[in-house]
This record gives structure tokens, sequence and C-alpha cells, in this order.
């Protein structure tokens, strides 16, 4: 079945600045924690159009991300209809191939699938993610050289292949839902920019 995807996606982790994960080195503490955001601005699967919806995820992996071992909560927009919410699920699960069939290939364990109203701010400066009964992150781009926000290009890792991330600094992290609990220090890690999967 033909699908695809684009829009803006962010997610914030427990690692310092910069964050080793994405040139394939062990997380700063030994384990990742992040939360994670994805925007669609357009999208489907097959005739089941997803414009305009959010799909985040609280994930913790044991080790080196490559490693996989993931596991992963989901959380679907609540605005999504029956049969959105279900392609929702079934591309992030990776039924359907493509990069989110690379990511789901590193999940080891789904600990949750919720719909909840997911509210984001992922296209300024300042970056907001909230999930009612979940959690959420502020964070804001870090100043490069040149007054812009800090990119880095070609990274290993990708969420969001093909394209550069912003590299942004948390003032909030909180998560707690299905028996995990993460509430960090300020000066986290975060990362930004636009998406675009296809099959």
């Amino acid at each position: 079945m033909s699908w695809n995807l684009k829009g803006d996606y962010a997610e914030s982790c427990n690692c310092d600045l910069m964050c080793p994960c994405i040139f394939l080195q062990a997380p700063t503490k030994g384990f990742c924690e992040a939360m994670l955001i994805w925007d669609i601005k357009e999208g489907h699967l097959g005739d089941v159009k997803l414009d305009g919806l959010k799909v985040s995820a609280w994930l913790h992996a044991p080790a080196v991300l490559t490693e996989g071992g993931f596991q992963l909560a989901l959380y679907v927009d609540e605005n999504a209809s029956d049969a959105q919410h279900d392609a929702i699920v079934e591309l992030w699960s990776g039924k359907h191939g493509g990069h989110l069939g690379v990511i789901a290939s590193l999940v080891g364990e789904i600990i949750g699938v919720k719909k909840a109203a997911i509210t984001c701010s992922i296209d300024g400066g300042k970056k907001t993610l909230q999930v009612s009964g979940a959690g959420g992150w502020d964070m804001a781009g870090v100043e490069s050289g040149d007054g812009k926000i800090a990119q880095c290009n070609f990274h290993p890792l990708a969420i969001n292949p093909g394209y550069p991330v912003d590299v942004n600094v948390t003032s909030k992290q909180e998560y707690s839902d299905h028996g995990r609990s993460w509430n960090t220090t300020p000066d986290r890690v975060g990362l930004s920019g636009q998406f675009a999967y296809q099959a």
C-alpha cells in the first residue's frame, strides 16, 4: 500500500549537548530516554488522509541506539478518526516499511498506545510539546556563530534522513505514564527539523 508523510519533527532526550547518539556513540547516561513529536502537514496511507495530525512517542533505549531493544509508548492525536488512528499505528509499527519500518525494527516492546490531546510548536526558535496525561518539554534553539540556530548535517543516526537538524537545549522535560517517570534537569539536548517518509 502506498504511503507518504511530510512535516516537522522534534525530540528531546536526556543526553548532554551535543547528543552522542546521532553519531552512533553511547548515550551520555548509558541509556537514552526521549520524547518525540511528528507534526504531519501532509500524508496518507492508501486512501486514508493524515494531514494535520500529530504523533508523539516516549522511548527508553538501553544502550547505543542502533543496538535496539527500545521500550516505546505511542500517542496518537485525539482528533484522528478510527481509520486514521489505525493507519498511524500500522505505519509506526513498521507494517508498511520505509524509514518508519527501520525505526520500528529497533523497538523491542510497545508499552502502550493511546489517543491523546497533543499540542506543539516546533517551527520557531522556541519549541514546546505537551501530551495530555503523559508529559512534554520546552526547548529553544542554540545560537551558532552566525547568529542563526546551530545545525547538524549528515548525522549518521537520523530520524529525518535527508534533512539537517536544529540543535536545541531544554528548559523542561517531564513524562509520567505506563509506570515510567522522566523528569530531568534542564540543559538537555533537543533536535528538530523537517521530515519526509514514503514507501
